[in-house]
């Protein structure tokens, strides 16, 4: 009897763990915009690892108070639509996974990692 309470137990355990939510989903890899600092500095941010499937609003330039970030370049293994507004809204543009680095003329305020295929 022991050992059949021992075994449903643990089969239990084992089906609440793969119930519950894995790790939060993220792309692999480096996303870095440039963008010109308050005492006309040009700095590059890189975003490591970044989460996919929400909605990021790049440090710095993520207000409309403030003048946008510029070249973006998607060195992820995910594909990201860049948008010229914050909380993704306004223009919006796709970067392919691991592609060349976009041209400066192309402005950016917010991003959204596709999330992977399940």
């Amino acid at each position: 009897m022991k050992l059949r309470n021992t075994v449903a137990a643990a089969l239990g355990a084992f089906a609440l763990v793969l119930s519950l939510p894995g790790s939060a989903l993220a792309a692999t890899g480096d996303f870095s915009y440039k963008y010109v600092t308050d005492l006309g500095h040009e700095e590059r941010i890189t975003l490591h690892d970044p989460h996919s499937g929400k909605c990021i609003n790049l440090y710095a330039v993520g207000d409309d108070e403030v003048p946008p970030g510029y070249g973006p370049h998607n060195r992820t293994d995910t594909p990201v639509t860049v948008y010229s507004g914050p909380l993704c809204t306004g223009r919006e543009w796709r970067l392919r996974a691991n592609g060349n680095p976009a041209t400066d003329q192309l402005e950016v305020r917010s991003v959204r990692f596709d999330a992977p295929a399940a």
